[in-house]
């Protein structure tokens, strides 16, 4: 009976280091995949920041490039009436 008994303990033993080996594996897969959806989640988040910085700064830019237009303008309104002006006053100097 003892010869018996023997294979049967060892079999036990055998499928208790498995199981236990199991365990461990499945632990460390997921404490992988949390470690791997942590970093996604992490690369998502400054994705999302940088964007958000992107969009500022074209906003700003945009801001800036419609000041510079708006002074283009002003500035090209003002030389026109300082043309119309002059050859307003030439025309009365020349009539005169």
């Amino acid at each position: 009976m003892r010869d018996n008994e023997t294979p049967s303990l060892k079999e036990t033993k055998r499928k208790e280091k498995a199981a236990g080996e199991e365990a461990k594996r499945v632990s460390k897969e997921q404490i992988r995949k949390k470690a791997f959806w942590a970093r996604e989640e992490a690369t998502k988040e400054a994705s999302k920041e940088k964007e958000a910085q992107r969009t500022i700064k074209r906003a700003n830019e945009g801001i800036k490039q419609l000041s510079k237009d708006q002074m283009k303008k002003e500035a090209y309104l003002a030389r026109e009436k300082a043309i119309a002006e002059d050859q307003k006053a030439r025309k009365l100097k020349n009539k005169t």
